[in-house]
């Protein structure tokens, strides 16, 4: 709906009180993007709490010591956090509209990210091969929920990582798929923020005297 006005100088002016087309408020995504992290955070948060209080319930079973093993979730953490910044390469590319170094570089997280969830599942299997399962003790039901509720999240941005590479690859770097970068970048960040969480209070704190 528009009408049309006339100033003081003689000139006429058009004023739209009701636009036809779509409409998206700059910044609009990155705003909800953001409130759903805090969302995610209240998840993690209960988990955190969750195992806080059920960490040393071993009901007679292996203690965090006796299954948890160092080196390797040290060098899963290193696979995660290095993908952190080669996503953050992969961003400066992006700005820079590099499509192909942007995709080398996504491509790269993408390898570390899939290399992480391999030693993870690695570790679920092994545990679960000795006995130390998520039914076995408080302990290891709170490990499992919490360890796996973030690998499940790390493998949702795994997916939405190759769906956005084959987007950019066919309509290349237009604003909405450098919106869409941006989001993924914001949540991969998060899921690393929140590992370093999980492997100091979960890992160190439970293997180390």
């Amino acid at each position: 709906m528009s009408t049309t006005m006339t100033a003081d100088n003689g000139a006429s002016q058009t004023l739209d009180f009701h636009a036809s087309g779509d409409y998206h408020a700059p910044n609009g995504t990155l705003l909800g993007f953001w409130i759903y992290l805090m969302s995610d955070c209240l998840i993690f948060a209960c988990l955190f709490a969750t195992f806080g209080v059920l960490g040393r319930e071993y009901a007679g079973g292996p203690t965090a010591a006796q299954v948890l093993e160092l080196p390797i979730v040290a060098l899963n953490t290193t696979l995660l956090l290095f993908s952190s910044i080669t996503y953050g390469f992969a961003v400066l590319e992006m700005r820079a509209n590099r499509q192909g170094l942007m995709m080398m570089w996504l491509a790269i997280t993408g390898l570390l990210g899939a290399g992480f969830i391999g030693l993870e599942l690695t570790e679920f299997a092994h545990l679960i091969s000795i006995g130390a399962g998520p039914q076995r003790s408080a302990f290891l039901s709170s490990f499992f929920t919490l360890v796996g509720t973030h690998g499940l999240h790390v493998t949702c941005g795994l997916i939405w990582l190759v769906t956005l590479m084959v987007q950019v690859s066919k309509k290349g770097l237009i604003p909405a798929n450098k919106r869409r970068l941006m989001c993924l970048s914001m949540f991969w960040h998060f899921l690393d923020l929140i590992w370093v969480g999980v492997f100091s209070f979960v890992y160190l704190m439970g293997v180390l005297p």
